[in-house]
């Protein structure tokens, strides 16, 4: 019986096992375009939020199936080593690894000491270097500025929006802009921590663009009395 034996009997099943989770990928259409698997012709219409959910649900699929993979040829490394009685010597250092280290881990291939995985990684996400927030890309208050920026993206993805409700198309209103929401009631109304606990715990506050907001409420009342008395 070899020294190994116990071991190669766990790779084996092991290796078995991953090669099952390895055939999924046709299921999560990871060979496929984002756009394949979620059905949309075009983001562009779509609130950035869902967006990032399908983003991050593509990118999540994608790590787990690499580090399968990744799992999967270090198994067959260690499974190539044990044939040709190379298994258990540090490619680092050459000595011994101890036979409890590769019960815990049958794919080490270093001493402890000489692990990648104490390894810290440096570096920052490429994404820094470019997303500077929203101000970086916000020009409403340069008048020499005509660029399309943040802003403008939000209102042309809300022409898209067929709700007649006046707190989403005054969004459009580009004569009397306000900027620093998504919705114009949430530039007043306002919830505790807790969060919406029913209408009469809503706290309104009497600024600006609560002002704003009910004068295109009398606007559009005044405007249904015309209409009716015609």
């Amino acid at each position: 019986m070899g020294k190994y034996d116990d071991i190669k009997q766990q790779l084996i099943a092991e290796q078995n096992r991953l090669k099952e989770r390895m055939k999924e990928v046709d299921r999560y259409d990871l060979n496929k375009t984002m756009s394949f698997s979620t059905g949309e012709l075009s983001q562009y219409d779509n609130h950035p939020a869902d967006t990032a959910t399908d983003t991050y649900e593509r990118g999540k699929d994608i790590a787990l199936f690499e580090h399968i993979t990744q799992q999967y040829e270090d198994i067959e490394l260690a499974l190539e080593k044990i044939e040709n009685n190379t298994y258990g010597k540090c490619e680092v250092s050459g000595k011994e690894i101890p036979i409890e280290r590769l019960q815990a881990l049958p794919t080490a291939r270093t001493l402890a000491e000489y692990s990648q995985e104490k390894v810290i990684a440096k570096e920052r996400p490429v994404e820094e270097d470019v997303l500077k927030g929203f101000e970086k890309y916000n020009f409403d208050n340069n008048y020499r500025e005509t660029e399309f920026d943040a802003e403008d993206a939000w209102q042309s993805v809300a022409s898209f929006n067929d709700n007649s409700m006046v707190f989403e198309g005054s969004s459009l209103d580009s004569g009397e802009e306000l900027v620093g929401y998504v919705e114009e009631l949430e530039a007043f109304a306002s919830t505790s921590i807790a969060g919406y606990q029913g209408d009469e715990n809503i706290a309104i506050q009497r600024n600006v663009h609560y002002d704003h907001y009910m004068d295109q409420i009398d606007r559009l009342e005044a405007s249904d009395e015309e209409t009716d008395t015609y």
